[in-house]
């Protein structure tokens, strides 16, 4: 009997230990920002690393006008924000933060400067075209030293893809944070504006430490360095303006010149133009030029670009590494296939990428249906295509993460809520048939606003489902709070609610939105008409909670707004949880929705999972300051 035991003791020793891979990802400073808070006082505010020690505290250092910088404080080891009371408006305020690491003292080489009189936001002044108006925003470490630059959509007159019309070329621009442009790519008349075209993915891609710039092009597109990429001399506009022939290309630009570096075919070809709706319907080109993309972590360590196109119909993703200034392909997933029918039809649009099943690799939840890190269908619910959906752990009493979604086209499932794992819808709420295609919600929020009942609160717009509701399906209030997006803002766990440029407290006693800051007030406008989003809304800055970027009235610049409410909540950047950091990548893709942690951030979380991770530190000789 022994000698079994040692038998099956020693096949045990054998079995394989899932251990996840590290991630390869940016290497990130302390993101120092200091904000005036209209009450004579500056929040100064850093980031927390997920690769620091728990036991880290922090000095800040401070100058005043043309003085030598000296400490100001005794080691903070609660928070990553110091509120410097009383300062004078008149006067101009260095800041420096330096960590401290088994006794030793690092400072960060980046300084923040709140000049005298300063406004509480941060402004980026813009070389806007006549005639556009910055939309769409994203955001990456172009020169590899820590900080972020932005990447801004530029937008002429466009179209949606179920009108006809001739458009403007979309323009993609780079700035810096204190406001310089780096460059401009012109993507060419045989791009159309609109939102369902041009999707650009901002990311690290080859793991050299700086981000590159990913887009469909075409004849004509002219790079950052007025490079021309194929045939200038081609027009492939029909007379109703849209683009249904000639060549596809995509290419990937490099970050700090925004030269192009590599150009292929862009896949999916359109193939039939009839051929991307249900029932093959749709010839005049509406439904083949909806596209989505991403980048995943398919095999757990290395960033993959996915391209995609379709979603009424035929669906199709095609996943690409880009190594060595090349793009390989790794895998194609098409509805068409064999095996794949029930997969047609599925796609929002919108999509996220999330690991559903927890062994460190990304899959794709595209809508109703979700794809494999290898490219295979893992699951597909068959309720159908939507417009927005939702992804964490909606529900911290449920094992791993959920989905919350809407339902366009049917009215049973006008609200769903499923397993992201695989696929089990655990509640559903029916919508009210509008008109006789029985359209139904168009939009779909899931935050934690409420600190009464565990896990995140879902609600939709419109199509008779009113009212909030739990995770677990259950109706606790009558009203519906606006149903755009959210942002962590005040300092405690709950989310906020962003609503065109408000951002505002639900007051769950009175079901009601509170102010809490308006871009109006500073000259702000919100995009894209109904959908009212800001630029970007990301943790790009300070501590863990996220900056809210618009553009002003004019269209000549940026403001970058960032909270100066002190908190003692000390988590470590957003950016760096997996999850949210590719969230912001896909944040400018067709219809924005708000970013998600992979982990439950809410009343009564736990400590934030650590992330595996591993950081690309090509910063080491580079002391250059922003």
């Amino acid at each position: 009997m022994h000698k079994l035991y040692r038998i099956l003791f020693s096949l045990v020793l054998l079995l394989p230990v899932i251990v996840l891979a590290q991630r390869q990802m940016e290497y990130l400073n302390r993101g120092i920002v200091a904000i005036p808070d209209g009450k004579g006082n500056i929040f100064v505010s850093w980031r927390l690393l997920a690769t620091d020690p728990a036991d880290i505290s922090f000095y800040i250092y401070r100058a005043i006008d043309n003085e030598k910088a000296s400490r100001v404080n005794t080691p903070i080891t609660t928070a990553t924000g110091w509120l410097d009371e009383k300062t004078a408006a008149a006067k101009t305020y260095t800041y420096q933060v330096a960590a401290v690491i088994n006794g030793k003292e690092i400072k960060d080489p980046r300084t923040y400067t709140v000049k005298a009189n300063a406004p509480a936001y941060i402004s980026i002044p813009l070389n806007t075209p006549d005639g556009y108006a910055p939309n769409d925003a994203s955001v990456g470490d172009l020169d590899g030293d820590g900080t972020y630059e932005i990447i801004l959509h530029q937008a002429g007159k466009g179209h949606d893809n179920s009108h006809d019309g001739i458009t403007d070329p979309p323009i993609i621009q780079a700035y810096t944070l204190d406001g310089r442009m780096l460059w401009q790519i012109n993507l060419g008349k045989n791009i159309r504006e609109g939102a369902h075209y041009t999707q650009f993915m901002v990311y690290d891609l080859d793991g050299d430490g700086k981000a590159e710039i990913a887009m469909k092009t075409a004849d004509g597109t002219i790079d950052g360095q007025g490079k021309v990429i194929g045939d200038s001399t081609k027009d492939y506009r029909n007379a109703k303006g849209r683009i249904l022939e000639g060549p596809e290309f995509l290419t990937v630009f490099d970050g700090q010149t925004g030269a192009a570096v590599y150009t292929t075919d862009y896949v999916p070809s359109r193939g039939r133009i009839d051929g991307w709706g249900i029932g093959r319907t749709d010839s005049y080109g509406n439904r083949v030029d909806r596209f989505l993309a991403c980048v995943a972590y398919l095999d757990g360590v290395h960033p993959s670009l996915v391209m995609c196109r379709g979603y009424y119909g035929r669906s199709v993703l095609a996943a690409w590494d880009y190594k060595n200034k090349k793009l390989t392909q790794c895998w194609v997933f098409d509805t068409d296939n064999k095996g794949y029918s029930a997969f047609a039809g599925q796609g929002n649009h919108n999509l996220t990428v999330a690991d559903v099943d927890g062994d460190g690799k990304d899959e794709i939840v595209y809508g109703q249906m979700t794809v494999d890190d290898n490219g295979k269908g893992l699951y597909t619910t068959g309720i159908g295509h939507a417009d927005a959906l939702h992804v964490s752990d909606l529900d911290p009493e449920r094992p791993g993460l959920e989905v919350f979604s809407t339902q366009e086209r049917f009215d049973n499932a006008g609200a769903n809520f499923r397993d992201a794992k695989t696929g089990e819808v655990i509640w559903k709420k029916p919508s009210v048939a509008a008109g006789e295609d029985g359209e139904g919600p168009g939009r779909a929020c899931a935050l934690d606003i409420d600190p009464r009942y565990k896990g995140y609160e879902c609600w939709v717009a419109g199509a008779g489902i009113t009212g909030l509701y739990d995770c677990k399906g259950n109706q606790i209030a009558d009203k519906t709070p606006p149903c755009n997006m959210g942002i962590y803002w005040d300092g405690d766990v709950l989310s906020e609610i962003l609503n065109g440029t408000l951002v505002g407290k639900w007051d769950y006693t009175n079901s009601r939105v509170v102010k809490i800051l308006d871009g109006k007030d500073f000259d702000c406008v919100q995009n894209n008409g109904t959908k009212a989003n800001p630029c970007l809304s990301a943790d790009i800055l300070g501590d863990w909670r996220e900056e809210v970027i618009y553009h002003t009235r004019d269209n000549r610049e940026l403001r970058i707004f960032s909270t100066a409410i002190p908190t003692t909540n000390r988590f470590y950047t957003l950016m760096q949880d997996p999850q949210y950091r590719l969230s912001i990548v896909w944040q400018n893709v067709a219809y924005n929705q708000p970013p998600h942690t992979g982990f439950y951030l809410g009343e009564g979380m736990g400590a934030p999972p650590h992330p595996s991770i591993s950081i690309i530190e090509t910063h080491k000789n580079d002391n250059a300051k922003k």
